[in-house]
């Protein structure tokens, strides 16, 4: 979409649009674009929430009033928080308390573990259907190589490789989750997740250092990662 923008402003018709991945959009410079820290694959945010996406689409249309670019603006908003009556009953009892001298690596992978059976039922549903995939690695190494970089205490350098393990764990847990007997709903399968998850958890610590780094622009990798409602209600396993 970004080289098919050019075509068109060649041609005069001026053009915007919305990006959910920061880094690529920053690499190739549309002329116009609105960055959200929505999840992959929701550019409107919540489906059905015709004000909130009437809201996005208006800051898109509003970058058309900058005659020139490139123009990269942040959306000041998150996915906001949806209140749900639907009580989730997924059969994986996410623990709440780990061994103090358990590793985030182990922690992850034992999770993951508890998940799989669930991931490939669901994927068995969807005749092989799956958002799981954004990242160059499957979700064994993506979990394993997360839970390393948690334990090592360090600020991750490769955002574009962050983002896309975060993201296609996200959709590797929820998915699995769906899984579950009884009704789906979504509101409170994202509740869950960011309350009772390891996954969770730990993605709330990357959350944290970058977060409170000294770079604006390292902020920002922070609300990539995270919508501040989860990280304001995620009462979920304490850290490492």
């Amino acid at each position: 979409m970004c080289a098919l923008s050019y075509f068109l402003e060649r041609e005069g018709i001026m053009t915007t649009g919305i990006s959910l991945v920061r880094e690529n959009t920053e690499s190739m410079q549309p002329p116009r674009a609105l960055w959200v820290s929505f999840p992959l694959g929701r550019p409107l945010g919540i489906p059905g929430d015709a004000k909130f996406q009437h809201e996005v689409v208006s800051a898109a249309l509003g970058l058309l009033d900058n005659p020139g670019g490139p123009v990269l603006a942040d959306f000041p908003k998150d996915v906001p928080p949806q209140k749900s009556e639907l009580l989730a009953a997924c059969p994986v009892a996410f623990p709440k308390r780990v061994e103090p001298d358990s590793s985030w690596s182990n922690r992850l992978l034992t999770e993951t573990e508890l998940l799989k059976p669930w991931y490939e039922l669901s994927l068995r549903r969807r005749n092989g259907r799956t958002l799981v995939g954004v990242a160059e690695q499957g979700p064994e190494e993506s979990i394993e190589k997360l839970g390393q970089l948690v334990d090592a205490d360090e600020l991750p350098t490769d955002i574009k490789w962050l983002k896309r393990t975060v993201e296609d764990l996200k959709a590797y847990y929820h998915e699995a989750m769906t899984a579950q007997p009884g009704d789906y709903d979504p509101v409170t399968q994202q509740n869950m997740f960011w309350r009772d998850t390891t996954l969770a958890a730990a993605i709330l610590v990357l959350f944290e250092k970058f977060q409170n780094s000294d770079s604006d622009e390292l902020k920002l990798v922070a609300r990539m990662l995270a919508p501040r409602q989860a990280v304001g209600a995620a009462t979920g396993p304490a850290g490492g």
